[in-house]
């Protein structure tokens, strides 16, 4: 035995069970868990610290003596992660979602190339919110087209307020995300 392997206390029996049970129920599902988040986020640049923040958070459920810790339960908590961290991030700014609204009011004189350009943007837009699913659907368009607070949002669908933050969220990013797609943006026109 070296002088460093002396110098060392021997490995905890609590750290040995750790590793073994992030080793063999965990760490397996890593491939799947890094697709799950790519298609699911798809905004995600590099998801290796939604994955770490993923970890950590499965460890202290672990700990804390969450004994159901399966396959689902790390999506979730990995799903979760992710939305906190679209929180943080703010993946829109509300100055762009108010640029959009703005653009879709037609002037009171606008010639012929301009009102049906403006026209093509508004049908785009229908076809943009169209394409949302369900659920989310339904919370942009309460929200922004009947100006619906989030409190009755909720009350109205059966939902937590929170799960309209959420939707409302990511039903903008995929609005905004739809629409840059096919070329309307805020910067394209004055």
């Amino acid at each position: 035995m070296n002088s460093l392997s002396a110098a060392l206390p021997p490995p905890c029996a609590a750290a040995t069970d750790q590793t073994r049970w992030f080793l063999e129920e965990v760490q397996p599902h890593e491939s799947s868990l890094r697709a799950y988040l790519r298609a699911r986020f798809p905004g995600l640049t590099d998801p290796d610290d939604l994955v770490q923040e993923t970890y950590l958070r499965l460890m202290r459920a672990r700990v804390s003596g969450r004994v159901d810790l399966n396959k689902g339960y790390i999506f979730a908590v990995a799903r979760n992660a992710a939305f906190d961290l679209c929180r943080r991030k703010q993946v829109i700014s509300f100055e762009n979602i108010a640029d959009i609204e703005r653009r879709f009011v037609l002037d009171s004189r606008p010639d012929a190339a301009e009102a049906a350009s403006r026209e093509q943007d508004v049908a785009i837009l229908i076809e943009a919110i169209q394409a949302l699913p369900e659920r989310c659907r339904q919370v942009v368009t309460l929200r922004k087209i009947f100006d619906l607070t989030h409190k009755e949002i909720a009350l109205k669908l059966g939902i937590a307020e929170n799960t309209v933050n959420v939707q409302i969220t990511l039903g903008m990013a995929r609005l905004r995300d739809y629409l840059r797609a096919r070329g309307v943006n805020s910067g394209n026109r004055k």
